[in-house]
């Protein structure tokens, strides 16, 4: 298996960021965007990738290890501003926040996915950024923990959804639950299917 690595940020000099989100399909939650920095380039962390390629439990211990030696910066975009915008600018609007959380000045960000956020650095959009990219592997990661940390907390407030388990995602017992107990003030509602209940 090929891991990302430096080769995009080491054709760029100054202060590079990779930015990555996490959430943009579930029916319930915030989507969650992170930033990281790699000060030291010669300190790799073996193990980094696409989050999506990762156990939990894999994730969970890279997390500990970035944001150990990473600067990073995580941003939210709320449910109420998904379903007042749309979540497409909701997420751009996440990674805003992930980049503002940072508290420096950058000379490029490097984004995952050909929608970036409008931000007065210097953008390079990188499709599939997040399997070639380690800094954008790396918050891949950090906002997939973000995130997974934030739904298990919603869980225990609403376990009859399962968020614990799916993590908000439309699944068929996440479904079956909405059908049973109706919908809280963490889904979304402008999203199919709740939008048709």
């Amino acid at each position: 298996m090929k891991y990302p690595d430096f080769t995009l940020e080491n054709t760029l000099s100054g202060i590079i960021a990779g930015v990555d989100e996490v959430g943009r399909g579930p029916l319930a939650g915030p989507v969650i965007s992170a930033a990281v920095i790699f000060t030291d380039r010669d300190t790799v962390i073996d193990g980094i990738n696409d989050s999506k390629k990762l156990t939990p439990k894999c994730r969970q211990v890279l997390y500990e290890k970035i944001t150990s030696v990473a600067k990073f910066g995580i941003g939210m975009a709320s449910v109420e501003e998904i379903n007042s915008y749309n979540i497409l600018q909701a997420t751009k609007l996440s990674m805003k926040r992930a980049l503002a959380n940072l508290n420096l000045e950058l000379d490029y960000v490097l984004v995952d996915g050909n929608q970036p956020p409008e931000v007065k650095w210097q953008v390079k959009s990188i499709v599939n950024g997040d399997s070639l990219s380690i800094s954008i592997a790396a918050a891949s990661i950090v906002a997939k923990v973000t995130r997974d940390r934030l739904m298990e907390e919603l869980h225990n407030k609403h376990p009859q959804y399962n968020w614990y388990k799916n993590k908000g995602y439309g699944t068929k017992e996440h479904l079956s639950a909405i059908g049973l107990h109706g919908i809280t003030k963490h889904h979304r509602k402008n999203f199919a299917p709740i939008r048709i209940l």
